[in-house]
């Protein structure tokens, strides 16, 4: 018997080893990266899953570390700590992670979750077509549903929580730009939203990394110059990144693009669930689309597609919003356990930018 042969034989189990086993699912949402994670984590404590995303990150955020950066994971790596949560109707809590802490929503995660709830037997009996996946965000309750037959799970469409345009045209001062005029909308986070054409830039042919600065510019200006509020937590009074788009906010069958720079600089290779939510918000707070007409938005990174609507009336506190519905798929990438060896002075993980 070769070598290989050999290798290939026996049962992938981990060499001798000091320390705890952090276990994973990962998975990507057209192209975005999501590492579920299993098992490992120490308990969780806090009484809703606000105080438990604000726990991990006072008293367990070596771990976000751990997984998120190389060697284990990379700049742009994503990340969701399922836990319980306190709504008797959920049927999971959920953190999440990346790069520069921890977010309040994440689309492309709820609709790899959905799958790997169904998949993973999170859920009461599936059902066909669709299964119900409820998912306690910290932002709030957001209800997935799972294609689903012969055993078999598929896209993902969820239901967001009440979206809503914040603020529109606000000018802001940006560093090397002038007076830059940004929309700023809420889908479970806080984006300002731009033209690319506004720094010269096309959102589908320029470098990623002239549009990142351009995008990170922007985030950086309307954080320190406009004051953010949420109606229900002051925990999601943050702006979680800037959304360049293609302009084409009008309704259209055409797909319209748009990249995503979040967090620390990080991109996002999907279209972005939440971003999408927060877009369909601003059109339909401007009148550029109606109750139940389905736009396609597609990543200028990777050039993958979401589908997203306005499918119902709401408010959040005084704003007026709507329930979005975003439409994908997810796929898996593989599982893995990871440890962290004693002497390994990199064990905690690091970036390189």
């Amino acid at each position: 018997m070769n070598l290989n042969s050999r290798i290939g034989s026996k049962k992938m189990e981990l060499p001798p080893h000091e320390g705890s086993v952090l276990s994973v699912v990962d998975m990507h949402t057209g192209g975005e990266p999501l590492r579920i994670i299993l098992s490992g984590y120490p308990e969780v404590k806090g009484e809703g899953v606000l105080s438990k995303r604000r726990y991990v990150r006072e008293n367990l955020d070596y771990l976000r570390r751990v997984l998120m950066f190389e060697p284990r994971g990379h700049y742009d790596m994503y990340g969701a700590l399922v836990v319980e949560s306190e709504i008797p109707e959920a049927d999971l809590g959920v953190l999440f992670m990346h790069n520069e802490g921890y977010s309040t929503m994440c689309g492309h995660a709820v609709i790899a979750l959905g799958r790997f709830a169904v998949d993973y037997k999170l859920v009461q009996e599936p059902r066909s077509p669709e299964t119900q996946v409820n998912i306690h965000c910290p932002c709030g309750l957001v209800k997935a549903f799972v294609e689903y037959s012969n055993g078999k799970t598929g896209g993902v469409r969820f239901h967001s929580v009440p979206a809503f345009a914040f603020a529109t045209d606000v000018i802001v001062a940006v560093p090397g730009y002038d007076e830059v005029t940004v929309d700023i909308s809420y889908g479970g986070a806080f984006y300002a939203f731009v033209r690319a054409e506004r720094f010269g830039l096309d959102i589908n042919k320029s470098k990623t990394r002239d549009l990142v600065d351009a995008a990170t510019a922007v985030t950086n200006s309307v954080k320190s110059q406009v004051k953010l509020h949420h109606p229900t937590s002051e925990d999601l009074a943050f702006l979680y990144g800037t959304i360049l788009t293609d302009g084409k906010d009008a309704y259209s069958q055409e797909p319209t693009a748009n990249m995503c720079v979040f967090a620390d600089a990080q991109v996002d290779r999907s279209p972005t669930g939440s971003g999408v939510t927060a877009r369909v918000a601003l059109q339909y707070h401007k009148g550029l689309i109606q109750l139940n007409q389905t736009r396609t938005f597609q990543s200028g990174a990777t050039g993958s597609l979401f589908t997203g609507k306005a499918v119902q009336e709401t408010t959040c506190g005084d704003f007026k919003a709507v329930v979005v519905e975003v439409a994908g798929r997810a796929h898996y990438t593989g599982v893995a356990s990871f440890v962290q060896e004693s002497d390994d002075k990199l064990k905690h993980g690091f970036l390189l930018k």
